[in-house]
């Protein structure tokens, strides 16, 4: 990486890129690897892996000419964070913890790390802690996580399934009223969004491998009505939409 980022002998692209710039790389590769861990496809899940840490290793290059902090700074801060957040493994005086427990310990050692490294700042709101940074989907999970560590949230999940029709009625409501109400339907599709996200929450569902399995099953599928297609020797854009569906439902059928 150092010579990579040479600005004599280095790599052009390289040598101009910053932290900022890469962001949108990072995040493509992070989802990279969750594709191919999905697609349990081990080859590509060692070479996505590979890619990822190429990132990290980027950004410590850029932070070491900077003199901010080098790679061994950031391994270093990870295993002591690791050894700090988990005392029933290596303190002297180990506790025997259920999963459940643990997770707990967790949030409480995260706590009191934030009080000691932040006396002086009081936050206004709960929400004040979350990351920013995250996609939409991880934030508004998180954002129902912490209201209902504070007792804002239902009990059971018929009141949320119940919510998610609630939703699919209004939006319903503002498609009726024809494209003029655009903004209005956006606006109830992203409740109908984050509803959906709580109701996978409350089944203890992550919606993030929920929709990328759902992504990976309808390729798989349109791939197949795409061969059924050939075989038949007909291109898949002359077809209809019910011929379509036809080769679909046998492509379901046949899973």
């Amino acid at each position: 990486m150092a010579r990579l980022r040479d600005p004599v002998s280095g790599c052009p692209w390289d040598v101009e890129q910053s932290m900022q710039s890469l962001v949108r790389h990072t995040l493509e590769e992070a989802y990279e690897v969750a594709d191919a861990i999905y697609r349990e496809d081990p080859r590509h899940i060692c070479e996505e892996l590979g890619d990822l840490l190429f990132q990290i290793v980027f950004y410590a290059q850029i932070a070491a000419e900077e003199g901010l902090f080098d790679f061994d700074d950031v391994a270093t801060a990870i295993c002591d964070k690791l050894v700090r957040r988990h005392p029933h493994v290596f303190a002297a005086n180990k506790d025997q913890l259920t999963a459940d427990e643990v997770a707990l310990q967790w949030q409480q050692i995260k706590a009191q790390e934030k009080i000691e490294a932040n006396a002086t700042n009081s936050t206004d709101s709960i929400l004040d802690e979350l990351p920013n940074g995250k996609p939409s989907i991880m934030r508004a999970n998180d954002i129902q996580k912490a209201c209902a560590n504070v007792g804002f949230d239902w009990s059971n999940v018929a009141p949320v399934l119940d919510k998610v029709k609630e939703e699919i009625g209004e939006l319903e409501e503002e498609i009726n009223k024809g494209t003029a109400a655009k903004n209005k339907q956006q606006e109830e599709f992203g409740d109908l969004m984050f509803a959906m996200i709580n109701l996978s929450r409350h089944l203890n569902i992550d919606p993030e491998i929920a929709l990328q399995q759902a992504n990976v099953k309808f390729e798989r599928r349109f791939r197949e009505v795409e061969l059924l297609a050939n075989k038949g020797g007909n291109e898949i854009e002359a077809l209809s939409l019910e011929a379509l569906e036809l080769l679909w439902q046998q492509v379901k059928k046949a899973e």
